[in-house]
């Protein structure tokens, strides 16, 4: 079978892009199986992405091609076997729903990641790790030792050779340090439908609030708590008669449901970071 590769392409918009990439895979007899792209008006931004099928002796030939042939738009570009699956480094304190979901879809073959490992600031969560056979990594957090905890975390990142970090109900926040070494790489899943209700005890607030619909965001993570591009969103109904506690147990779901879609996304590199929001291509 005729190895795919997902070329993914960002720039200022300018004419002759699409076409310089199809000639580009004309001239190594590759054939484009899937497209998308978005031109952003006011950030005048273009995004593409292609999956191509191409020899596997041309796969380095098309990446030097279109690097080469690009050159005058100035893109960000890559290129990637489909078969190489990235690797997510998942990171939670004790809550367990959205990590299980995330090892059950990648166990079954429905993440498109493979799972680097899991780090957590508790041990509770080793039994899963050693159910699913996956590393598990222990890093005490507190308030004095954060920095060391943080660079113990850029170690096992090397180790496990991950591509990116997932916070599956991570009851930390990562120091701005962290976030700027790892700008559009760290996934977090938030309980609430963003921008509303922000910080702690989401659930909580929205139950004060008297809200009808609670829900999930899935953002990249930046220096702004809460504030970063949004990936996935999903709501729920609920009503008068459900507590503060009845609505953190409904939004355990979404919130599960909600990562590991932005997961996906982000593992087969549908996702455009675009200043404070994003571009998605959904399959």
């Amino acid at each position: 079978m005729t190895p795919t590769v997902v070329v993914t392409l960002r720039c200022t918009d300018q004419r002759g892009i699409v076409k310089t990439v199809a000639d580009t895979v004309f001239e190594v007899h590759g054939n484009i199986v899937d497209s998308a792209q978005f031109w952003d008006r006011p950030s005048d931004s273009f995004s593409l992405r292609m999956e191509i099928q191409v020899d596997e002796g041309s796969i380095a030939t098309l990446e030097s091609s279109l690097i080469a042939n690009l050159a005058e738009f100035s893109p960000n570009i890559s290129v990637r076997p489909i078969a190489r699956l990235r690797r997510a480094l998942i990171l939670a304190t004790t809550a367990d729903h959205c990590l299980r979901e995330l090892l059950y879809l990648a166990q079954a073959g429905e993440l498109s990641a493979d799972i680097a490992g899991i780090v957590s600031n508790h041990g509770v969560l080793q039994p899963i790790a050693e159910q699913f056979d996956v590393p598990f990594f222990h890093v005490p957090v507190a308030p004095n030792s954060k920095p060391l905890a943080e660079a113990r975390l850029d170690e096992i990142v090397t180790e496990t050779d991950a591509d990116f970090l997932v916070l599956a109900r991570y009851m930390q926040v990562l120091s701005d340090e962290f976030c700027a070494r790892h700008p559009g790489r760290i996934i977090n899943i938030h309980h609430s439908f963003l921008p509303g209700f922000k910080g702690a005890k989401p659930y909580h607030q929205a139950y004060d609030r008297g809200v009808k619909l609670i829900g999930a965001t899935a953002h990249y993570v930046t220096a702004d708590l809460d504030e970063g591009p949004i990936i996935e969103q999903d709501v729920v109904r609920v009503g008068h008669h459900h507590s503060a506690d009845q609505l953190v147990s409904i939004g355990r779901d979404v919130e599960r449901r909600v990562l590991a879609r932005a997961v996906r996304l982000h593992a087969e590199d549908r996702v455009f970071p675009n200043g404070m929001r994003t571009v998605v291509f959904d399959s």
